[in-house]
């Protein structure tokens, strides 16, 4: 069974910071997309950031200038750092993988794998 494993949650206050982490084997690491979900509750999963095999990324105009997507140099973690939370961003936070497509973008549909989880909360 693949193994995606996310960590870094946690409770922050508004305003705050986290990072999560996002492990993969290597495996995934040289042939997939990695891609950062949300899934509030009541609400639907939706896409927040990616980060393409060959080191291109995007992220969903909600948290575009507050996260940030990176990995590390083996890409065997993929690191989603957080600033300027919000109660809107509190959240389980996941991962997944997505077989890449050099000539594409990394995207937010057709996973192959997921992580289990990680839960976030912002709250005072």
């Amino acid at each position: 069974q693949v193994q995606l494993e996310e960590s870094g949650g946690g409770l922050v206050q508004p305003g705050g910071s986290l990072r999560l982490s996002c492990v993969v084997p290597s495996w995934i690491a040289n042939s997939y997309d990695i891609v950062w979900f949300r899934q509030a509750p009541g609400k639907e999963r939706e896409g927040v950031s990616c980060i393409h095999r060959t080191g291109r990324t995007n992220y969903v105009d909600s948290v575009k200038g507050r996260f940030t997507i990176s990995r590390a140099n083996d890409k065997k973690t993929v690191y989603l750092q957080m600033n300027s939370l919000s109660p809107e961003d509190t959240a389980v936070y996941y991962c997944a993988a997505d077989r890449t497509v050099l000539t594409g973008d990394c995207k937010y549909s057709g996973m192959d794998y997921w992580g289990k989880g990680t839960q976030v909360t912002v709250s005072s």
